[in-house]
């Protein structure tokens, strides 16, 4: 397996004789995980924390910090994991812009709410790993399909294919001609192409996380 830089965004110059350089801490507040605050430490674990907050916002539709809310309310984890302590206080916490009626959604939320509770653990050796989170999610999202197609004419993608036989049409239709309407393209015939060669193969590849 070979890592794969992501990012720079946090990357310094050290001044000339130096090899490491002190800053303050860097991150959104709402999304630290406990020790990376105290510590200053990242781990995969501290990403792990940051995936349970976004899962947390997902279902209520609040902010991480919300500093407009009463002291008990505003740290969306510390109150989010209150909720979970009894299950039947989940439903009345959802955003209102989720359509819950049914036993098959509301068992979905009860899932991933109980993920976001793990991936928010205090203690990093009790959150999962993102694979698990994978595992969890990727059924949910075979399950899914929308209940209406609006009509926005020809979008060129195909609703009613799961995500994985989404991942292989895009896979083997890679470097072949697209039309939309009467405009036609290919990525020989244009200086910018649909998507990058090769991309599509980095979702399946065994080298990159």
């Amino acid at each position: 397996m070979r890592a794969k830089v992501a990012d720079f965004g946090l990357v310094k110059n050290a001044p000339e004789g130096k090899y490491s350089l002190e800053t303050r801490l860097a991150g959104t507040f709402g999304y630290l995980a406990p020790e990376y605050a105290a510590t200053g430490r990242v781990t995969t674990k501290v990403d792990v924390y940051a995936f349970g907050v976004v899962l947390m916002e997902i279902i209520t539709g609040r902010q991480a910090l919300d500093v407009t809310l009463p002291d008990e309310k505003s740290h969306l984890v510390t109150w989010f994991r209150r909720v979970l302590v009894n299950k039947d206080n989940i439903p009345k916490v959802v955003d209102e812009t989720i359509n819950c009626d049914n036993e098959e959604t509301m068992a979905m939320i009860f899932k991933v709410a109980e993920l976001a509770g793990h991936c928010t653990a205090r203690e990093p050796y009790q959150r999962p790993d993102m694979g698990h989170a994978v595992n969890v999610l990727g059924p949910l999202v075979e399950q899914w399909k929308p209940t209406t197609q609006e009509d926005d004419g020809n979008t060129g993608i195909e609703l009613n294919m799961s995500l994985p036989q989404f991942l292989q049409k895009w896979q083997a239709d890679e470097g072949t001609s697209t039309m939309y309407g009467d405009f036609s393209y290919s990525e020989t015939q244009t200086s910018i192409p649909a998507k990058p060669s090769g991309f599509s193969a980095t979702f399946s590849s065994s080298d990159g996380r």
